[in-house]
């Protein structure tokens, strides 16, 4: 994500929704998939670890659906939904699966009509004005007992390269530490909270990979 990230630079402040809406115009969401693809399977397969028998799962600011079509795929999943906030980014994914489930929702005030038992977020939390209180909103609100959060972002403390992000991109953006993500899930309710840093190399931390499960 970092080389889309870097070539908006100079912009007038917008919201994340603008500016993805824009990138799905471009054609830009393509890249974001391929960019973010190694990052989301680590995600999966860590997560999966919590897993037993069939689940549902939800993507939380699913852009053009990559990931929904991914976890669809997987044998145990009997249903997959995204959800985001561009229409662009939505009406790209009905184009490309018509069969699947994908809703326009303002996050966070949507909700799901039922819980899920797996919820994926890729780059999406930290653009929320108060992404810790949304982890009690996902707690509550979203996740089936005994189900599970893998949210993934580039954009933390400890990744120096994504601090200047909010800046140079003139989007508003959460930026707390490793620490105060795990602490903000715990608050919320979840237990056994782990924290990764998957697919790092030189100069760049890697994804900052939260996972936690609700008792």
């Amino acid at each position: 994500m970092i080389n889309e990230l870097t070539s908006q630079r100079g912009v007038p402040e917008q919201s994340a929704v603008e500016l993805f809406g824009e990138w799905a115009r471009l054609g830009r969401d393509e890249g974001m998939e391929k960019g973010h693809s190694p990052s989301v399977e680590e995600m999966i397969s860590n997560v999966l670890d919590r897993t037993t028998g069939r689940f549902s799962a939800i993507d939380v600011g699913c852009g053009n659906g990559w990931a929904v079509r991914k976890l669809a795929m997987l044998p145990d999943c009997y249903r997959s939904s995204g959800v985001d906030g561009s229409e662009q980014m939505i009406d790209k994914a009905r184009s490309i699966d018509p069969d699947g489930e994908y809703f326009v929702g303002k996050i966070p005030e949507w909700r799901p009509e039922e819980k899920a038992d797996l919820i994926l977020s890729m780059e999406f939390i930290y653009y929320l004005d108060d992404p810790l209180a949304f982890f009690q909103t996902l707690h509550d609100d979203w996740i089936s007992e005994g189900g599970s959060v893998a949210l993934g972002m580039d954009h933390y403390l400890e990744n120096e390269d994504s601090v200047s992000w909010p800046e140079s991109l003139g989007i508003p953006m959460t930026t707390l530490s490793i620490g105060e993500w795990r602490d903000g899930l715990e608050c919320a309710g979840f237990t056994d909270v782990e924290t990764l840093q998957v697919c790092p190399k030189e100069g760049w931390s890697g994804t900052l990979v939260l996972i936690g499960t609700k008792a």
